[in-house]
């Protein structure tokens, strides 16, 4: 289910680009915080889906693939 890593990827990967052009204009203590907060948040899911992605860690159980094997008498 690699699938659904890039299209996290992609999908944090828009809300940077969205949100991009606004960083700067931070002025207020409360903003800073924000977005510093914010690059964090953005940091730690683009991490963990790239581990995801690189097989570094075993997907969630919701995208883990069922294999059923038979049991043989």
């Amino acid at each position: 289910m690699r699938h659904y890593a890039i299209l996290r990827l992609l999908l944090a990967s828009f809300f940077l680009y969205v949100a991009w052009p606004v960083i700067p204009e931070a002025v207020t203590t409360e903003a800073t915080l924000f977005w510093g907060l914010w690059l964090g948040f953005f940091l730690l899911v683009a991490g963990s889906n790239f581990a995801s992605l690189l097989q570094m860690v075993t997907p969630p159980v919701m995208e883990q693939e069922n294999i059923q094997r038979r049991q043989r008498a």
